[in-house]
């Protein structure tokens, strides 16, 4: 499992007190209230910032860092992602994944054949779809719990009852 989680991208700066604009990559946007302490990969490591302040605009988040404060300093960050570790994610209820583990999981049917992996999956206005990829082909998979008989994250694998038709 990832260890630290991309919970968003820093796309600009916002004023000229350092603060940075942020597009989520979550599906509750309110969770930035809870973060402290954020991670941003610097080269090949991960730098610390603490979070002093989370405001909203438009669907995006203003973050303020700690000794960030200044936009020059703040255009370093540009372009980044932040990170959270995993301990300080929130508690998802029952039957509830982040993306991050469901990529790369294998997907097969109850009777064993194997249609591919996930490689990606997108929201739309009333389910995820999941893009499935084969070495021969790409299947899209509504997210419905009727298709998705069992998620296993341990041993990397889903079952699923496709209805007919959808390959």
């Amino acid at each position: 499992m990832v260890e630290y989680i991309t919970i968003g991208q820093i796309v600009s700066t916002h004023g000229i007190k350092g603060e940075v604009k942020v597009y989520p990559l979550t599906d509750d946007i309110s969770r930035f209230d809870l973060v402290k302490q954020v991670y941003i990969e610097e080269g090949n490591k991960l730098k610390t910032f603490d979070v002093i302040d989370v405001k909203y605009h438009k669907n995006m988040v203003i973050i303020k860092f700690k000794d960030i404060d200044d936009i020059n300093s703040a255009e370093t960050l540009r372009n980044k992602y932040i990170k959270i570790h995993r301990r300080d994610s929130i508690k998802l209820p029952e039957d509830a994944y982040l993306i991050c583990d469901l990529i790369g999981l294998k997907v097969m049917t109850e009777s064993g054949e194997i249609l591919g992996k996930v490689t990606d999956i997108f929201k739309t206005g009333s389910n995820d779809v999941f893009v499935v990829k084969s070495d021969s082909k790409e299947i899209l998979i509504p997210g419905l719990k009727s298709i998705f008989k069992k998620i296993d994250i341990e041993n990397e694998v889903i079952i699923v009852e496709l209805p007919e038709g959808l390959v």
